[in-house]
């Protein structure tokens, strides 16, 4: 494993060897602290996007590990704008250790990782999300003691986060289905992609039915219906998505121990209720918690060579 810019990339193999590595350093930072394994090493990040968990797991993620991460914030770089995205690559990887983004356009993920000495790890871009599949990995297998035959019913609009969990399901043996209004499904290519990858059993389903979806779910997964972007976008979604809105009546279409999940910021109110995100079934804030180490084991195997 080079770079991480889609699970899509990365072998079964690879993808458990990720979260086998989370779990072991989840215990050990539960247990008193990691080991330095980071020592001396720095890891730039850019952000074209504002972020909460993504800016704050991975800087303390490096800390715990006895790294440093530099914060470089959309207007220092002005990615492909101020300079070209080879230049800030070729730059930017002769300062730091590795290179996290968060971007609008994949392409310029590619860009980067084309052009630099360093690892470059997806930290969003509109295509995937991959770090937040591993998180939401890590959550599942720790409720559910298992990933392989878990059924994970996403609700909501086909985006980067239901490609990453496609791929993600795909390559751990999970049954995913999607429901999504006619016209938000995820790409054509990454549901091929994905159903290409399948091992261990894993299914794919795509429908416009919820209910459907959820019938015997032992996960049910919601994201925002409106993503940053998409803001011109934001009445027509908020008439279009309130039959997949996750509420108390649609969780009750699971198993009795269904678990919810919602990468963060939620808009309450919209795809998921306050009944439902404060409720029992929520695992958001367990969910939230593992970002930082699912990505400290990215960041071990990418610059510390585990």
């Amino acid at each position: 494993m080079k770079h991480l810019l889609s699970i899509a990339d990365l072998t079964p193999e690879e993808v458990r060897r990720v979260l086998d590595l989370a779990v072991q350093l989840k215990e050990e930072w539960k247990a008193g602290g990691n080991r330095p394994i980071l020592a001396n090493k720095t890891l730039g990040m850019i952000f074209q996007k504002p972020s909460l968990r993504t800016r704050v797991s991975f800087e303390m993620a490096m800390r715990h590990l006895g790294g440093h991460a530099l914060y470089l914030s959309p207007d220092e770089i002005q990615l492909g704008k101020r300079e070209s995205v080879a230049d800030v690559a070729r730059v930017l990887s002769r300062y730091v250790d590795g290179i996290m983004a968060r971007v609008f356009k994949h392409s310029h993920l590619e860009e980067l990782a084309a052009h630099s000495r360093v690892p470059v790890i997806n930290g969003l871009s509109d295509f995937s999300h991959p770090c937040q599949a591993f998180g939401d990995m890590l959550t599942i297998l720790e409720h559910k003691g298992r990933l392989r035959g878990v059924r994970l019913a996403y609700v909501g609009d086909g985006n980067n986060v239901a490609v990453s969990l496609m791929f993600a399901s795909a390559k751990l043996g999970l049954h995913m289905a999607l429901a999504c209004p006619e016209g938000y499904e995820p790409p054509q290519k990454a549901v091929e992609i994905a159903r290409a990858a399948a091992v261990d059993g894993a299914t794919l389903e795509i429908t416009h039915d919820p209910k459907a979806a959820v019938a015997g779910a032992d996960v049910i997964y919601t994201d925002v219906w409106t993503s940053m972007g998409q803001e011109a976008e934001a009445e027509l979604r908020r008439r279009v998505f309130p039959p997949y809105q996750v509420n108390a009546a649609l969780v009750a279409q699971a198993k009795p121990d269904v678990i919810v999940m919602h990468c963060l910021p939620a808009h309450r109110g919209e795809e998921i209720t306050d009944e439902v995100a404060d409720g029992p079934h929520s695992v958001l804030f367990d969910q939230a918690e593992n970002r930082m180490h699912a990505q400290k084991a990215i960041l071990a195997i990418l610059l510390g060579g585990l």
